[in-house]
């Protein structure tokens, strides 16, 4: 596992993008830390996609606390149907899979110049 440690910082109107480092790799797992003196203001919204397809990560709006997601992607098969654990069952889901690409974090309603630290950590063996 490797892990990619960004901060991000909103503007005045209480938005904000950034990215992780370039990485090769499934994406495991993603931890929101609010922080403790000067963290998002409650009801903050993500929005955190792959720079360079804009494949959706974790979407989430009003946010109040520090959480954790696992975020997957459904599956498919050879002729593009969706994957089911049985008939009319559930998705199958895999991890998300990053090649020389970046992970874009893009904030709104985080209220001004608030601060909060993400943790994308990634499976890259």
């Amino acid at each position: 596992m490797r892990r990619y440690k960004v901060s991000v910082t909103t503007a005045a109107d209480g938005t904000a993008t950034t990215y992780t480092p370039r990485f090769d790799g499934k994406i495991h797992s993603i931890h929101y830390l609010k922080d403790g003196s000067n963290g998002y203001a409650n009801g903050v919204d993500f929005t955190i996609t792959a720079e360079a397809t804009g494949e959706n990560i974790w979407t989430e709006s009003d946010v109040n606390a520090s959480t954790v997601r696992y975020p997957r992607a459904p599956t498919h098969s050879q002729a593009g149907v969706a994957s089911l654990y049985a008939a009319g069952g559930t998705a199958v889901q895999a991890p998300v899979g990053m090649a020389s690409d970046r992970v874009k974090i893009a904030l709104a309603q985080g209220g001004a110049s608030k601060v909060g630290v993400f943790h994308v950590l990634v499976d890259n063996r």
